[in-house]
């Protein structure tokens, strides 16, 4: 039995093939189509999958897409005409992909993949729910999704329980927790869909000084962690922008321009809004366990990805444990559609060891043998040296050490957007300068943003304050107490950015400015080859930890191919790149020809 799940047309479009209750493919669209956040068909994704489980749409049993396209097209026409005649000009911006594609779904299916058999439409969160729970290690569990909005709700709850799904109560557009954090995306100067993660970044280095505001003015918080916006203070259901002219004056201004200075008032907005945010997932956490008496938690939604968050509901011991799907936004829509299809619409039998989860690791992208790159190498005139089984990660430890910016190529590609060792660009996480490196002239990006540490899941507790395994990097613990260093009193009377160069621990590299870091363990099981090179640094430095970010710069997905990874590789600073066993040296590389400006190519925000 052989099912595929599609995402698409709102962003980070999607495809997954499952087979008799297994996962044998995921990956997004702008891994193929080199698009960021890609929102159309994923046509070249579906391909992916189809060829990785060596099958044809012919050969498809059930097609399940990720949310109900007349549903969500009914809550546009009645916002639409809620906020009449303002919202004219959305609609009218909206209406043709609507009208051409959107609720044509199933002839678009039909046409695109050459599927003529039975497809499936779970509501939005019944397919972020099912993304939770069927993969997690749980015989029954909690669930909570929150997001921006599906077709009308914005969060659920519910339980589930060996095959079945049950969702209980949902939050409904237009008050919604994802469009709130979203809101000051947009106001502080970041791209909504794809900035969210700078605001939660930023966060540390601002004073929660407008909490009250959002409090007191934007929303009106219940215990149970729901809540109803003031709509007088957004835009989003009648406008192009997120915030209205009451927002702005609320917060003294207009919003930032992208691009320009972040100021103090940016850094206490993304503190303020962060710990909205983790208030009311704390109270909707504990909402739930009183409601069901569950003793773990799985979590999706886009709002799942904020790791401070999930770590502070995790530490705060409402649940014994949680489980957060590693694509928690609208790309794991496209499994967890297949999967409620599987279990609930199929009716197939689930089991778990309790031990492990169904993801693989999230390895589900696809892989290049080393003779294939090898081949390519050689066709191309690239210089390379091939190491011996045993040697790579000798070797990619001794660069480590000598404090070298490696790209590593590995495995099968991660679904989501974490980099876990497969498409990662590494670094020694004990270097005092290894951040502002890897920001200003590997990763182009903004100088404030945090790096995460990939440490030996049998580590994680000599380094961390965190006793069990994060395999997803979507849990921020604390640097143990131990390893941190105190500041001087003239450090302590920094503000902002400035706190940014003062190292805060003996592994400065990945210690944010609040003493936090975002942790991924590796284990031997998922990631063998990426296990046993940081095993191989600890031997040499006596740290089972380095520092680990995606395998692209800012504005560009992450690497899919090797010929992806060579042009990062050769258009940044980076020194090193390990493609499977072949090592590439940025000294020994002829110039890359390639007349134009790579970042004119890229939407660099």
């Amino acid at each position: 039995m052989q099912i595929l799940g599609i995402s698409a047309f709102y962003h980070d479009s999607a495809a997954c093939l499952v087979r008799d209750g297994k996962i044998v493919a995921a990956a997004q669209e702008e891994r193929f189509s080199r698009k960021k956040h890609d929102h159309r068909f994923p046509r070249q994704a579906i391909e992916y999958c189809l060829h990785e489980g060596g099958t044809t749409a012919a050969k498809i049993d059930h097609v399940a897409f990720y949310d109900k396209p007349w549903l969500k097209f009914e809550r546009l026409l009645e916002t639409y005409l809620a906020f009449a005649p303002a919202g004219l000009p959305s609609f009218l911006k909206a209406m043709p992909l609507w009208l051409k594609e959107k609720l044509w779904m199933g002839e678009l299916i039909r046409k695109q993949v050459g599927f003529d058999g039975h497809m499936l439409y779970p509501e939005h969160h019944q397919s972020h729910a099912g993304s939770a729970f069927f993969p997690s290690p749980y015989q029954r569990a909690a669930v909570l999704t929150a997001d921006g909005v599906g077709e009308w709700a914005t969060a659920s709850w519910g339980v589930g329980h060996d095959n079945r799904l049950e969702l209980r109560q949902e939050l409904q557009f237009p008050h919604s927790l994802g469009l709130l954090y979203s809101a000051f995306t947009y106001y502080t100067g970041f791209r909504v869909n794809s900035g969210e993660y700078k605001i939660m970044g930023l966060a540390p280095y601002g004073e929660p000084r407008y909490k009250k505001e959002i409090l007191e003015h934007l929303m009106d918080l219940r215990e149970d962690g729901s809540f109803r916006l003031d709509m007088s203070y957004f835009n989003y259901c009648q406008g192009l922008t997120m915030t209205s002219d009451r927002f702005s004056e609320l917060f003294g201004g207009p919003p930032r321009e992208p691009e320009s200075e972040l100021t103090q008032k940016e850094m206490d907005l993304a503190r303020s809004v962060q710990e909205v945010t983790e208030e009311v997932m704390l109270r909707m956490a504990r909402h739930v366990r009183r409601e069901t008496g569950e003793r773990y938690l799985c979590m999706a939604g886009g709002v799942a990805l904020n790791c401070v968050a999930n770590g502070k509901i995790l530490r705060e011991g409402i649940f014994d444990d949680i489980w957060i799907q590693p694509a928690a936004g609208d790309a794991g829509g496209a499994l967890g559609a297949a999967l409620y299809t599987w279990y609930e619409y199929l009716d197939n039998p689930r089991e778990v060891d309790g031990r492990r989860d169904g993801q693989s690791g999230s390895y589900l992208g696809p892989a290049f043998p080393s003779a294939q790159i090898e081949a390519w190498l050689r066709e191309e005139g690239i210089p390379y040296h091939k190491l011996e089984k045993g040697e790579r990660a000798r070797v990619a430890a001794e660069l480590i050490e000598a404090e070298k910016v490696l790209g590593h190529f590995c495995g099968r590609m991660e679904f989501g957007p974490r980099a876990l060792g497969a498409r990662s660009i590494v670094g020694d996480a004990r270097s005092v300068k290894m951040q502002s490196v890897m920001n200003l002239k590997i990763k182009y990006r903004e100088s404030f943003r945090p790096f995460a540490p990939s440490c030996r899941v049998e580590d994680v507790s000599e380094l961390f304050e965190l006793d069990r395994p994060s395999p997803y990097m979507l849990l921020v613990a604390p640097v143990r107490k131990e390893r941190r260093k105190s500041m001087t009193a003239d450090e302590e009377k920094l503000f902002g950015i400035a706190k940014l160069n003062v190292p805060r621990s003996d592994v400065p590299a990945i210690t944010h400015v609040d003493y936090s870091a975002r942790i991924q363990t590796v284990s031997a099981e998922d990631h063998p080859e990426y296990h046993e090179m940081i095993s191989a640094f600890k031997e040499r430095t006596g740290y089972g930890v380095v520092v680990n970010t995606s395998f692209n710069v800012r504005g560009e997905p992450i690497v899919c191919t090797p010929q992806d990874a060579y042009r990062c590789f050769m258009r940044t600073e980076m020194d090193v790149l390990f493609l499977e066993n072949l090592v590439l040296y940025k000294e020994e590389q002829p110039e890359l020809e390639d007349d134009v400006d790579w970042r004119e190519e890229f939407d660099l925000d």
